[in-house]
Parts: structure tokens; C-alpha cells; sequence
């Protein structure tokens, strides 16, 4: 469509080679398709959201309430109301932008969506809370957002070996943009050992703007010398453009070549924190100097309005003397005082902090509203003697069980694999394929029922799994003598209490025309057998473990 008066600076802007972003997403913007609007409007082309922008969601208007206090009325946790209400957004953001994604082949058309922040430090947990995002969004235009900490590092890497699409956030200095450059290629090469297709793998970096120069300015007016000031608005650009330049040099090396040549897509630049805070720099600063083609900017909703009404392009492209200048600048920061790794490094742990914080605003929200008593006719509708208040309660039931089997599933093929070259392997293995039936099976019988299956409680059950893992110090569980008496014995327990479910089930079946009786009597058959299984498994596994041997013997 022809672009408006007030889109035209946005359309030159895209036409430039640019990635048009929102940095915002909210019920209020996906409802009534006005983020579709956006994008014909004015040329949005992915959005990005982070701790601070759902918390801020929360607090505008009314649309999350009914599904909090549903949540609460279940029995959910907060991180699982938490969980459900950021990844059904983003699910919604990513099919309303599911049409540019198709149209520019998987470049855009993507949504972020940032793992807990309070896991920045835990590579392993946050490598697993980025698969239980990507599985419970379920969309191929996700894009799961990492902090660039040092142990986040090493989740980039994990992440993107497993082919899921990362945009790498908090990014302030170029050594590390340099390392997370690193990370990624790592992860390809794992990627592509493991089979993965490259071309299906995509990446943005997000370099962090505004800050720099808020940060750097409060440091050049504490010194107050006519040197410091000359300085000041002019860092944050020349940082970016440094970080530009050393991802140029980062193509040209043979190492991404290689992966070029297999059918790696490049991770591209993201300009990120682009809304000016200092009010006497021009509001457009960081879109119009950072107009670079194949790059992204994610932009506030006031710095995309801006730009629609007075944006305009640099007159021309960065050039190797513009490097030399900008680099020039930081060393002039030298000379006068600023220790800038030291500014970077501040930011990133204020970033994170400022998350951290939004995270447990976002968490008290969604806390109080769960508990928030229901009007007059909604706790009439619920009362736990009526049948409303059974079905809540078949509800919380059924999804416990699920989220159980969830976990135990991923217990069971863990040590299926474990074990794949002894003789119990393939018995494993084939019980892991039974579980997975038994889990199918039990949704099957919650759709009978009318029961929708929490995706936020499974997903906490596979994290809860994978968490079991983990040692005190954050590694995952090396083998041991009693790795196989552990595991035989948890998934005994867990088939015990599948077992227990359906006999619940199969008492409800007498007066329940919904549930097939017949069905119930199968499940509980085959768990009986499972069981039976299991058990010799155990007792093989403690005989092995803590036998000790005849006396006389060495």
C-alpha cells in the first residue's frame, strides 16, 4: 500500500535495508489487530518484549484478570501463571506477524521473548528454560531472548546447537559482542553436527544504545572539565558502530565461511535501547545514525512515532574513517577518566538488575490478582460444593497428573539413552514409548472431559525434570553406582501414582458416561505391568549398587 504522509521517514527507513521493530507487546496492542496495523502502517516488522514491558502489560487495563484468576482458582504457582500468560502473548504476537515471516523467508516476522532473568547466571537452567519456551510458544518465528552474561555464554551456545532461534540481549561492549559472535558460530558447528538445518537457525545480537550514553555522560559531567563535556551524546553511537565494524570482520574470516557455505544465516546486528533519555538530543538520534542496511532497530512505540513524523537517513553509509573517529572517541574517554569496561560492565549488571526487579513486579502482580476475590456471581459459579467447583477441581487434578507425566517422560528417556548400550536399554526404551502413549492417552481423556491441558504446568514438569538433574553447583548429574538404583526408583514412583490416577479415572467411569471404562481397564493393566518391570529393574540396580561382596573375597 502507498505509504502515508506520517510513514513515509518508516518507509524510507525499511526501503534503507533496516529491520523496523516494536520493543512492546501487550493484550491491548494484539487486540483488535492493531499490531497488524503496524505492520501495514508502518512497516513493523517484528516486536521484541522483555521483563519490564510484561509487567508494564499487566498493569494497563483488564484482559489478563479472567485467565489470572483462573490460574489462581487451579492451584497454579506464580512462575506457572507467569509462564502461561507471557507465552500465550507471544504466541498470538507470532501468528499476527506469521505473514511477514513467510513473506521475507524467516528474516523477520519474529517475536522475543526472554528467559527468567533471574537464571542469568545458571547456564544449564537457562538452556533448559529456553527449550520449555520454544516448545510451549511452538511457533518457528520465536525468537528466545539470553542475557549476555558470561554463563549466558555458554546457554547461547547450548541453545542454538539444539536449533532453536536465539536473539542474544544486554550486549554492551564490543569484547562481548565479540564473544557472543563466538558462542553462536560454536553453536552452529554443534548444530551442524548434530544434523540440524543451518538455514532453519537465526540470530540477532542486541547491542544496547541509550544507556551507554546516559551512563557515560553522568561520568563526563561528575569530571566537569570543557574536555569531558565536548564528549558527552557521542558514545553510544560510536560504540554501535564499533560493534558494526567487528561484525564485518567477523564475515570476512573463514571460520563463518565455512558455515556460510553449509547454509548458516548471520546473526544480525540488533540496535537495541534506542528511545533517547537525554531530552536535549534530537529524539531520533539513535534510529538515524544507526541506519545501516541488514541490521535491526526495536524501537518504543514514542521513538517509532517520532521517526514516522521527522526521521531522516544519514546522508551516507559508515566508512572506514568513521571507524577510525568513533574509535578515536573512546580513547579521548580515556584521556579524560572514563574507565568505559568499567561503564559496560555496570550497565550489564544494572541491565540485569532492572529485569530482576521488573520480573518479581511482574510476579507480585499476577500474585495478587490470582488471590483477588471474584465478584459475587463468580464465587457463586465456583463454590466447591457444586458442580463448577468439581469440575476446578478435576481440572487442577488431571493437569497435576500431566505435569507429572511430563516430567516423567523426560526421566525415562534420559535413561533410556543412558543406558543404550547395555541389555536394559531397549527395555527402557520401550517403556519410555509406553509413558509417552500413557501421556497422550490421559489428554485424550481431559478433552473428553472438557479439560484443557495447562501448557504452563507441563512445561514446568519437563523443567522440573531437568532441574532434578542438577547438582548444588549448577552441573548436570554425572553417572554414578546409584544412577540407576535413583532413576528405577523414581519411575516406579511415578508409574505408581499414573496407576493411582487411573483408578480414580476408572471409579469416575461408573457414572460418567464420558469416560471409557473399557479404556481405564487397559491403562491399568499395562501400568500394573510397567510396574512389575520397573521392579526388577530396581532390584537388579540395588543388587549391583550396594551388594557388598562375600567375605574372604577382595
Amino acid at each position: 500500500m502507498p505509504a502515508t504522509a506520517d510513514s513515509r521517514p518508516l518507509a524510507a527507513l525499511s526501503a534503507a535495508g533496516v529491520s523496523i521493530w516494536l520493543d512492546d507487546l501487550s493484550r491491548e496492542l494484539l487486540a483488535g489487530g492493531h499490531l497488524k496495523n503496524l505492520v501495514a502502517d508502518k512497516h513493523v516488522v517484528g516486536v521484541t518484549t522483555n521483563p519490564t514491558i510484561f509487567a508494564s502489560a499487566l498493569s494497563k487495563g483488564e484482559r489478563y484478570n479472567e485467565q489470572l484468576r483462573r490460574l489462581g482458582a487451579e492451584g497454579s504457582s506464580v512462575d506457572e501463571a507467569v509462564f502461561e500468560l507471557t507465552t500465550d502473548d507471544v504466541r498470538e504476537g507470532c501468528d499476527a506477524l506469521f505473514p511477514v515471516y513467510e513473506r521475507t523467508g524467516g528474516i523477520d516476522g519474529r517475536v522475543s521473548l526472554e528467559v527468567d532473568p533471574r537464571l542469568a547466571q545458571d547456564a544449564e537452567a537457562t538452556a533448559t528454560t529456553a527449550r520449555a519456551l520454544w516448545e510451549a510458544v511452538d511457533r518457528p518465528n520465536l525468537f528466545i531472548k539470553i542475557p549476555a552474561t558470561r554463563q549466558g555464554l555458554k546457554a547461547i551456545t547450548a541453545t542454538i546447537a539444539e536449533g532453536i532461534s536465539v536473539n542474544v540481549t544486554l550486549i554492551f561492549s564490543l569484547e562481548r559482542y565479540r564473544e557472543v559472535m563466538d558462542a553462536y558460530r560454536s553453536g552452529l558447528e554443534r548444530a551442524l553436527e548434530a544434523g540440524h538445518e543451518l538455514a532453519d537457525i537465526h540470530s540477532v545480537a542486541s547491542f544496547f544504545v541509550s544507556r551507554v550514553d546516559t551512563e557515560v555522560d553522568h561520568r563526563l559531567n561528575a569530571i566537569g572539565t570543557n574536555a569531558a563535556q565536548v564528549l558527552k551524546g557521542k558514545t553510544a553511537v560510536a560504540n554501535a558502530r564499533l560493534a558494526y565494524q567487528a561484525y564485518e570482520q567477523m564475515l570476512a574470516e573463514p571460520r563463518w565461511q565455512r558455515l556460510a557455505e553449509a547454509g548458516a544465516r548471520v546473526q544480525r546486528p540488533l540496535w537495541a535501547s534506542t528511545g533517547v533519555k537525554d531530552p536535549s538530543y534530537p529524539d531520533t538520534l539513535y534510529v538515524s545514525e544507526l541506519a545501516i542496511a541488514g541490521t535491526v532497530n526495536t524501537m518504543p512505540a514514542t521513538t517509532l512515532d517520532a521517526y514516522a513524523d521527522h526521521g531522516t537517513l544519514p546522508a551516507d553509509t559508515p566508512t572506514p574513517a568513521d571507524f577510525v573517529a568513533v574509535a578515536a572517541h573512546l580513547e579521548a574517554l580515556r584521556g579524560v577518566g572514563v574507565d568505559f569496561e568499567d561503564v559496560t560492565d555496570t550497565l550489564e549488571r544494572e541491565g540485569l538488575a532492572k529485569f530482576e526487579a521488573s520480573w518479581k513486579e511482574l510476579g507480585a502482580s499476577v500474585e495478587r490478582e490470582m488471590n483477588s476475590e471474584a465478584d459475587g456471581a463468580d464465587q457463586e459459579e465456583h463454590t466447591p460444593g457444586g458442580a463448577s467447583g468439581s469440575a476446578d477441581l478435576l481440572a487442577v487434578y488431571l493437569n497435576d497428573h500431566y505435569t507429572g507425566a511430563t516430567g516423567g517422560l523426560e526421566l525415562f528417556r534420559r535413561a533410556a539413552q543412558a543406558r543404550a548400550d547395555d541389555a536394559d536399554g531397549a527395555v527402557l526404551a520401550d517403556l519410555a514409548r509406553q509413558i509417552e502413549e500413557d501421556r497422550e492417552a490421559l489428554a485424550g481423556l481431559m478433552t473428553d472431559l472438557g479439560v484443557q491441558v495447562s501448557r504452563s504446568k507441563a512445561a514446568m514438569g519437563w523443567l522440573a525434570e531437568k532441574a532434578g538433574r542438577l547438582k548444588p553447583n549448577g552441573h548436570l548429574l554425572s553417572r554414578s553406582p546409584l544412577s540407576d538404583l535413583l532413576e528405577a526408583e523414581s519411575m516406579l514412583l511415578g508409574v505408581l501414582g499414573k496407576t493411582a490416577c487411573w483408578k480414580t479415572l476408572r471409579i469416575l467411569a461408573d457414572s460418567d458416561a464420558r469416560l471409557p471404562a473399557d479404556r481405564l481397564d487397559v491403562l491399568l493393566e499395562r501400568a500394573e505391568r510397567q510396574s512389575a518391570v520397573l521392579e526388577e529393574l530396581r532390584a537388579a540396580a540395588a543388587a549391583r549398587a550396594l551388594s557388598h561382596p562375600p567375605s574372604g573375597t577382595r
